[in-house]
């Protein structure tokens, strides 16, 4: 009888299953991902991070580039396309990959991309109708739909989830204020702003399920394609110039695509499978005041005094998502 209950309190076969499982499936966990501690999702942490300070640096670059914003939100996407194609098309394993993609990832995967294109053509125009702090405001509500569409998909997101998506989304609030006008034009230009948050939020969560089975190079190929293509007919619908430019947009055009799209999205493709989608996407609203910071610091645009309480906000609604995908 003694021997027996030490060997009652050994690991059995039957538990490594389930812990492989929660590793494969990202998604099941009460926010959208599994639990947290692996050495995986430690690493994916680090990328998320390098992600967040890439896509922070986009908004102070594209203030900079003399371009439509529907060709720079095509150039971004089609320069991708041409650093990752060597890739994607030349290495054995990612080729092997990409042409044994199922139907449905694939479908999957053009689906996410055309949500991603939505996002860069209702977003950035909206920005040019209403104030930049009501679009931002409106944009990064990407949380709380990921949140609402994981409840509907039938996950039971932790109430934690929710306050935590809450305190975050605040933290943009305080850092943006609230000044939404009443004008038709600025009103619409809030309709696309919010459009933008929703197309993001299932832009992340599509992803998410694709890199269930699907390895990050294979699935954002296909995804900045789709995305580059729709875009192309957008710039062409609205008779966006895609050429003509100087060198020095030419260059900040490549240096966008650099960090905004390969390390920023990109990192962000690889780490939602880790991660899940609500601690991705609560973590993507780190841009608000890392673009203010890089502002700053770039531009010499000091940030406002609110910066640094919403970073802390932020922060700590961040930290409550983390802490229900570890629970």
């Amino acid at each position: 009888m003694t021997t027996a209950r030490p060997a009652s309190r050994t690991p059995s076969a039957t538990s490594a299953p389930a812990t492989s499982t929660t590793d494969r499936s990202p998604g099941t966990g009460t926010g959208g991902g599994p639990a947290l501690g692996g050495p995986a999702p430690r690493v994916d942490i680090v990328l998320l991070a390098v992600a967040i300070a890439g896509i922070s640096l986009s908004a102070p670059l594209i203030a900079t580039i003399a371009a439509p914003a529907f060709a720079i939100a095509f150039w971004r996407n089609a320069m991708a396309v041409g650093a990752l194609t060597p890739v994607a098309l030349f290495r054995h394993r990612d080729r092997a990959e990409l042409r044994g993609m199922g139907r449905r990832a694939l479908l999957l995967s053009v689906a996410a991309g055309a949500l991603l294109a939505l996002h860069f053509a209702v977003w950035m125009p909206s920005l040019r109708m209403t104030s930049v702090a009501s679009s931002t405001a409106l944009v990064t509500t990407t949380p709380v739909w990921t949140t609402l569409l994981l409840r509907l998909r039938g996950h039971r997101p932790a109430p934690l989830v929710w306050a935590g998506t809450g305190l975050a989304v605040l933290g943009v609030l305080i850092l943006t204020g609230v000044d939404f006008a009443v004008s038709p034009r600025a009103l619409a230009g809030d309709a696309l702003a919010l459009a933008g948050g929703i197309a993001a939020a299932g832009y992340v969560l599509l992803g998410a399920e694709v890199r269930r089975t699907v390895g990050t190079v294979a699935y954002t190929y296909v995804l900045y394609l789709t995305t580059a293509v729709l875009l192309l007919v957008v710039c062409l619908a609205a008779g966006a110039p895609l050429a003509g430019y100087d060198a020095g947009t030419w260059l900040k055009l490549a240096l966008l695509t650099v960090t905004a799209q390969l390390l920023g999205h990109s990192l962000i493709n690889r780490v939602v499978k880790g991660l899940g989608p609500s601690v991705t996407s609560t973590a993507i609203l780190l841009e608000t005041p890392g673009a203010a910071l890089i502002a700053a610091l770039w531009l010499g645009q000091l940030p406002p005094v609110a910066a640094y309480p919403a970073l802390a906000v932020i922060l700590l609604g961040l930290a409550f998502v983390i802490r229900a995908d570890r629970r």
